[in-house]
């Protein structure tokens, strides 16, 4: 389940990128009831990417951005208030990572779902039965 940060440059040092993606990966594990699941926790990945200061853009001008976006499977955070509690708590996240550099409201958190079938760990193609199935014998086990 990857996630994406994309940040204007000089937004996040180097040690506050590395705190919010491990709370990001957190709350979403744990807003989607699977905190410490052995199967889904080292498969949420993802990366953490810079723009040059003037390189990205709101409302059609130059604008320093937090963009959180997810790719999930379509049972992901399914219920209205796990997306709230998600949103919000991202939010939170990434305006405390970034210490006082960039407003709460120029953060913005963004899912997409993925069509089903086409998730591939280890070069294996899942379904969403299928990822549910791993998810719950990992939580079994």
């Amino acid at each position: 389940m990857p996630i994406t940060v994309v940040a204007t440059d000089g937004i996040f040092s180097a040690a506050a990128e590395k705190i919010m993606f491990a709370e990001l990966t957190a709350s979403f594990l744990r807003h989607h009831d699977l905190a410490g699941n052995a199967f889904l926790t080292p498969n949420v990945i993802g990366e953490i990417s810079t723009i040059s200061k003037g390189r990205s853009f709101a409302g059609g001008t130059s604008s320093d951005i937090v963009v959180i976006e997810l790719k999930v499977p379509s049972f992901a955070l399914a219920s209205a208030g796990q997306k709230a509690g998600f949103i919000k708590e991202a939010t939170e996240i990434a305006f405390k990572a970034a210490e006082g550099r960039h407003p709460r409201e120029r953060i913005f958190v963004n899912m997409v779902y993925a069509v089903d079938g086409l998730w591939g760990i280890g070069g294996k193609a899942y379904t969403n039965a299928e990822l549910g199935e791993a998810a719950s014998r990992a939580s079994a086990a």
